[in-house]
């Protein structure tokens, strides 16, 4: 605190830097509430820090972000091989500036986000600080606790291996809301043929209840076992269900709430026009972003 009772200097930087902090956390471990937990630890580890002896306060504290979202992210990672049912990214409800950023947007797409699952944590920390807010080597090197040249081969080898795996195409926002609204369309008619013509042939549905709400135990894939599946679901509850269209993780998506509460989120994969790939959260603990706007930067 300064001498006139107000916020002190180190404060007004951590608070500065707060929704830069939040999106390195959130794009390392796809959680909003376990990068909520980072922050408060890096807030702590940075009010005991000399304020007058940092030379470079941004870099300090994305430094200290990123190894306390590395020891949640090795955490997370033998939670999850006990979690109930496929997982799923904690969607964010986001401001429209966020689709404007088209590396951003795609930084923090479902469909990127879980990708980035399939990393080894410290492949994830040097891919997110280095491919999305474009750090150096030397200063990735620092917070991961490896030298440089080590960093540029995990950089290489995580490129390559995110790249075999992301959509091929950069989608705009426009593609993906038209695909998503000839799904709305296809899904409400109930038709198994309409919703053939909007699914690509390999589409995936993974649906995250997390063991507190019905949810589709496992993957299913193929055009054909989706559409039968959403046909056969939408028949049972459609009628009950009200349909918003929201940005979420900086893509359009769909907000489905019953009796007036958030049931579910519904976010989408496409490529050459055809949706992709459906993620479906039901997660009740996943659903508290989705009211308000999360502000997201880089």
């Amino acid at each position: 605190m300064s001498e006139d009772g107000g916020p002190g200097p180190a404060t007004e930087v951590f608070v500065a830097h707060r929704n830069l902090l939040f999106t390195v956390a959130y794009e390392m471990l796809g959680s909003a509430a376990d990068a909520e937990d980072v922050l408060q630890e890096t807030w702590l580890r940075w009010a005991d820090v000399a304020f007058d002896a940092v030379r470079d306060p941004r870099a300090y504290l994305v430094r200290i972000t990123t190894r306390q979202a590395l020891t949640r992210l090795r955490t997370l990672g033998r939670r999850k091989e006990t979690y109930v049912g496929p997982w799923l990214p904690e969607p964010l409800l986001t401001t429209p500036d966020v689709a404007e950023d088209v590396e951003l947007a795609d930084s923090v797409s479902m469909a990127m986000l879980l990708v980035l699952e399939t990393l080894a944590p410290t492949e994830r920390a040097v891919f997110v600080l280095r491919e999305v807010f474009d750090l150096q080597y030397d200063e990735i090197a620092e917070a991961v606790g490896k030298s440089p040249a080590t960093v540029r081969q995990i950089a290489h080898r995580a490129r390559v291996h995110v790249a075999a795996r992301r959509p091929r195409d950069v989608v705009s926002p426009a593609q993906t809301r038209a695909a998503l609204d000839a799904f709305h369309r296809a899904i409400a008619t109930g038709d198994v043929r309409s919703l053939l013509d909007v699914l690509a042939p390999d589409v995936v549905v993974l649906s995250d209840g997390g063991g507190l709400r019905q949810s589709v135990p496992r993957p299913v894939v193929g055009a054909d076992k989706v559409a039968r599946l959403l046909a056969a679901g939408w028949s049972r509850v459609g009628a009950l269900i009200a349909v918003e269209p929201v940005q979420v993780n900086g893509s359009p998506a769909l907000v489905l709430r019953l009796d007036g509460e958030i049931d579910s989120v519904v976010a989408v994969r496409v490529e050459d026009g055809l949706v992709s790939g459906l993620y479906v959260v039901r997660n009740p603990e996943k659903l508290s972003r989705v009211e308000r706007a999360t502000v997201l930067h880089r």
